[in-house]
């Protein structure tokens, strides 16, 4: 074993390191030596210094590294065309000087500026909206043709599988839906008189309630419990199936699986989100003419007769109506985030939380444009 060195010999007050000589072994064994001298030597080297190259002897990729960080990638690609080395030296120096100049260029090539950062960001995610939207509408359609295949073939319905789910994302979610909408007519209610107050108009709080609950909050607050409870339970569902091959089965077998699984899901969602919403709309009014009742003494007689002379039936009918589109959007993104997921179990859980953003994100967009398009149309 050879000690390495590496020297320097000035030829003027004037040139600090004319000439290097470097030899003995370059290796990993000595690494821990030579880098410091490599990383001393290396900021008071100036201009073109002679190198010389004859005495190395053993010589591995650690000590070409530290070669290319004194001399730099394109020097020491010129002395090892120079200078008489063994063709193995001679490749291992060139193979090593061009793989770090190309890890040093992409490291410039990664470090963008901030604006360009910024900007890069937000077109990765306007693309990704893109894709998201495109591949829903594809779904989108790919469903609706296999409902009216099997709309007009009422033996290829599949009532028990529809029966399932209906008690599973209907008959089960009443108490929840039922208990937070009495809740939140109960707080709306509270905040309600409590500012009608300051005017002498306590009264129509009453109004205020009846008109938030039937046209928003009943449909909106079901359309985001059913987001966050329903479509996450048929992504995790499908996927889970997707990830043990049961789909690649459910295929061999010559089936479908958008008929077998999707549309019994769909089907559910469309019959039982509009009865959820008639539900959360009893709840809320009921909060509502409770607090009503305890805090501004208003008698349930009283509060059903401002109900009754109330023209409310316009505002149920615009709560009612928008319950069909959100289900079948919220079954629709479910069904299509499980089919997404790959064979992993953290795959599963990526696509349930996708699912649940996905459909309270959609599900807000929707009200709030169909708010505003009624709000124009004086609906």
């Amino acid at each position: 074993m050879t000690i390495p060195y590496l020297t320097s010999q000035p030829t003027s007050s004037t040139d600090a390191a004319s000439g290097l000589h470097i030899g003995g072994d370059w290796t990993l064994a000595h690494y821990s030596r030579l880098e410091p001298q490599v990383l001393a030597l290396r900021g008071r080297l100036q201009g073109e210094p002679r190198v010389d190259l004859g005495g190395l002897a053993a010589l591995d990729t650690a000590g070409a590294a530290l070669l290319v960080e004194l001399l730099g990638s394109e020097r020491l690609r010129q002395l090892a065309q120079q200078q008489a080395l063994s063709s193995e030296r001679r490749a291992l120096l060139l193979a090593v000087a061009d793989a770090m100049a190309g890890s040093q260029q992409a490291q410039e090539h990664a470090t963008p500026s901030a604006l360009r950062e910024v900007l890069g960001h937000i077109g990765e995610a306007v693309e990704t909206t893109w894709c998201h939207a495109r591949e829903l509408l594809g779904f989108m359609g790919l469903t609706l043709v296999s409902m009216l295949v099997i709309l007009v073939r009422p033996m290829r319905w599949r009532l028990t599988s529809l029966a399932a789910h209906l008690e599973q994302c209907g008959l089960n979610a009443v108490p929840i839906v039922a208990l937070l909408t009495f809740l939140v007519g109960a707080v709306v209610a509270f905040l309600g008189a409590t500012i009608l107050a300051d005017f002498g108009a306590s009264i129509y709080t009453v109004n205020l309630v009846a008109f938030s609950f039937l046209r928003e909050f009943g449909v909106l607050l079901t359309a985001i419990l059913m987001a966050g409870r329903t479509a996450s339970a048929f992504t995790a569902q499908i996927g889970s199936m997707k990830a043990n091959e049961e789909i690649d089965a459910i295929r061999t077998l010559g089936l479908s699986p958008i008929e077998l699984l999707v549309l019994p899901r769909v089907f559910a969602m469309l019959i039982a989100l509009p009865i959820l919403t008639f539900i959360a709309m009893l709840s809320g009014m009921l909060g509502g003419g409770v607090v009503c009742a305890v805090a501004l003494d208003i008698p349930v007689t009283m509060y059903l007769s401002i109900l009754q002379d109330s023209d409310l039936l316009q505002h149920f009918l615009v709560g009612l109506l928008k319950a069909p589109i959100f289900a079948f959007l919220i079954a629709l993104i479910g069904c299509r985030e499980g089919f997404k997921v790959s064979g992993s179990a953290q795959s599963v859980g990526e696509h349930t939380t996708s699912a649940v953003v996905q459909s309270i994100f959609v599900v807000i967009l929707l009200d709030a444009l169909a708010a505003l398009f009624l709000m124009e149309m004086g609906w």
